[in-house]
Formats: C-alpha cells, structure tokens, sequence
C-alpha cells in the first residue's frame, strides 16, 4: 500500500479555467512535476493547444499555462494507493482538496476541464461548491494518462480542444 499526496495547484490570480486531475502518479510524484510520465499526452496536447514547445522545462510550461490563465491541481489532496492508476485509489482513505476554497480565491474561473473520470468522480462526490461558484461549468475530457489507451493521441486532442474554444469564447 502507498501513500499518495497531491501537489499545491499551479495558479496565477486570473486564472479563468482550472483542469483537474485526480491524483499524481508515481513518475509525477517522484519528478515533483504535473504530468510527468513521458507517455502521458497532457505536456504535448497543452502544447498544441497553447502553441508552446513540448520540450520547454517544466517551469516554461507551467508559465506557458498561467499565461494562457489556466491552473491545474487535483481534485484529491492525499490517498493510499499502491502503483499509479486511479482505478487503485482506496476510497475510504481519499481526502479531497479545498476546491472550495481555491474557487473562492480564484473568481475568475468559469470553466473546470475534468482529466478523466476519475477526477470528475471524485469532484462530484467530495466536493461541495460555495453558492457563488455553482454556475462553473464542469466539462470530463479524456484522461491523458498512458493507461488510458482506448483513445489515440489525434483523439484525445480533438477532445481537448474544448478548452482552446474556452480560451478563445472569453471576452
């Protein structure tokens, strides 16, 4: 069994859209980066979508979305789960993140992009929106994870292109 905690969100204070996944893998962990797996799609997709270089640093990359305003994070703060798929999340040992409370900070945001199922699940089932918050609008996406490998890469970014047409719809 092991135990999983989730990274502090990437965010700029006019963040307008917030992707959620549900928790950091193994390869994500042990880098202390989102999306660290190299087979994972989410670094390549953004790219096309953001129109930056899949091979920036990290730190390029996180700027490139705080640029664009979009934060990432995890619907799930921490949980026992041996190995890297959300299929082997403990649910009685999940605990969720202040989405809540990130929102409330963040008033700018009117879109969350769900990364898979898995994060939508958890987000639907332990998180309870302020009042003011409830009229965001919630969107599942493919998981970009490599264990999700019904749908091909051409697939899932046509998917994703959801959030490219959120960024281009803000005033």
């Amino acid at each position: 069994m092991s135990f999983a905690r989730s990274f502090p969100p990437v965010a700029a204070a006019n963040a307008e859209i917030l992707i959620l996944g549900s928790m950091p893998g193994q390869a994500s962990l042990a880098a202390n980066q989102y999306y660290a797996h190299p087979r994972n799609a989410f670094w390549p997709i953004m790219s096309a979508l953001l129109k930056f270089n899949p091979a920036d640093s990290y730190a390029q990359r996180v700027e490139s979305l705080k640029t664009a305003r979009i934060a990432i994070w995890d619907v799930l703060h921490s949980c026992n789960r041996p190995g890297s798929l959300d299929s082997d999340i403990e649910t009685d040992s999940l605990i969720a993140n202040d989405l809540a409370g990130f929102l409330q900070q963040h008033p700018a945001i009117k879109r969350v992009f769900f990364n898979g199922a898995k994060a939508e699940t958890c987000f639907r089932r332990h998180i309870a929106l302020p009042a003011a918050a409830r009229q965001i609008s919630l969107t599942r996406l493919p998981s970009t994870s490599p264990a999700h490998a019904g749908r091909s890469f051409a697939e899932k970014l046509a998917a994703w292109q959801a959030v490219r047409a959120a960024l281009d719809a803000r005033p």
